[in-house]
């Protein structure tokens, strides 16, 4: 099916059944992985069966319709694809008998998306091989597709993902959520990547201010998925409050691929169902009387969002929050953030004197001298402001970013 586009040219517009696999890729295909994986023992040919399976059904549903039972019909596939790979190799022939058949209709499916979401984010990986295994294992993103998300070459990205999934193998890593007693810190990683997950769909290196939506809707969608799945963690619920408060003011912070400041952006274009989504997650979270980090950047989101203008901000009740914020969270750009709401409570000067101190850990960081910038222009000090916006611009890559620094220094 084709349409045109704004310059007339002829564009492909999906077909319904495209949509709807869309959405049981996002849905099931971490849990077909998650099966066979654990059948097989290998991930290689649990992601490459369930790949395959996909671009079947691609061109299957398209001629004949989408079937009942789409999420069965993909894990039967799948399994067809794992047991043909496994025939053609002797060393998994002994496997074969342990894949799982296909869950009888009425029969629910188990759902394994939270053990393979813990085992690709195993402490033993690296940060950038677990967020690259994330992407690729539970929400099905190719490589070519984590690479623009990452800004890596492609080649890269590939050979990270099959040397974490070696190392998987070789060091056995399982594919189960730990147990309470050893939960906090794994689930801190997990949240952790699904967090930057998100932050990833943003401001990229060359692109404007307008989101990668299908990435950032990834990262909302599962921690929503870790919330539902893990009722008893409250931090699992403070991060999909805070993702869901992020995503509900997205509407207002990029307009027509420019970057609009908080201070400047139109509130009633705030999303009204995420916002009250949100503050209901964050009651839940505190109702568990567990507080940690997520829970704290989540509340400091809320503030923003209950003041109908700028100027009703409760900056105090902000920097209460973020000294409690501390206690879990020391990094520079916390306090960084911190540093922009004491400006409000207490003035530029004590404000610049912790930027300041930052300098040592974050000169290399555009935002550093675009905050600094801002606080020293406030205290009067404009050659001092204009060198640190200057220095701002040269560090960033994003031309949304650049654009907004650039029309700051023609003030």
């Amino acid at each position: 099916m084709t349409g045109e586009d704004a310059a007339g040219r002829g564009v492909e517009r999906p077909a319904a059944s495209d949509l709807v696999l869309a959405r049981i890729v996002r849905e099931e295909s971490a849990r077909v992985v998650a099966a066979l994986t654990a059948s097989t023992r290998n991930l290689d040919v649990a992601e490459e069966a369930t790949a395959d399976a996909v671009e079947e059904a691609l061109r299957e549903w398209r001629r004949r319709g989408v079937p009942p039972r789409p999420g069965g019909w993909l894990m039967q596939a799948a399994r067809h694809n794992a047991l043909d790979r496994l025939r053609r190799d002797k060393v998994y022939r002994g496997k074969l008998a342990l894949l799982p058949e296909a869950v009888p209709a009425g029969e629910a499916e188990p759902d394994e998306r939270l053990p393979l979401l813990f085992g690709c984010c195993h402490p033993a990986l690296a940060p950038e091989a677990q967020l690259a295994l994330t992407l690729r294992a539970v929400l099905g993103v190719t490589a070519a597709q984590i690479a623009r998300a990452t800004l890596e070459p492609e080649a890269t990205v590939r050979q990270r993902l099959s040397r974490a999934k070696r190392k998987m193998a070789a060091a056995g890593i399982p594919l189960r959520i730990p147990e309470p007693s050893q939960r906090v810190d794994r689930l801190d990683i997990v949240l952790t990547i699904v967090s930057v997950m998100y932050d990833a769909a943003h401001l990229a290196a060359g692109a404007d201010a307008s989101a990668d939506r299908d990435l950032a809707d990834d990262a909302l969608w599962l921690s929503g998925v870790i919330a539902d799945a893990l009722p008893g963690e409250a931090e699992a619920a403070g991060l999909h409050a805070l993702l869901l408060l992020h995503r509900a003011r997205e509407p207002a912070r990029a307009v027509d691929g420019a970057l609009v400041l908080l201070a400047d952006q139109d509130r009633s274009r705030w999303d009204a169902g995420l916002l009250a989504r949100g503050r209901v997650e964050l009651d839940r979270a505190a109702a568990l009387r567990a507080p940690g980090r997520w829970q704290l950047q989540a509340a400091i989101a809320a503030c923003h969002c209950d003041a109908v203008r700028i100027e009703d901000t409760d900056w105090r009740q902000m920097l209460v929050l973020y000294d409690m914020l501390l206690g879990y969270d020391r990094s520079p750009i916390v306090r960084l953030n911190r540093a922009v709401v004491l400006a409000e409570v207490a003035g530029p000067a004590p404000a610049l004197a912790e930027v300041d101190a930052l300098g040592a850990r974050l000169e290399q960081h555009h935002l550093w001298h675009a905050v600094r910038a801002r606080m020293l222009r406030d205290l009067g000090r404009v050659d001092d402001a204009l060198a640190a916006d200057l220095r701002a611009l040269e560090l960033t890559a994003n031309e949304a970013e650049r654009r907004l620094l650039a029309a700051r220094l023609t003030r």
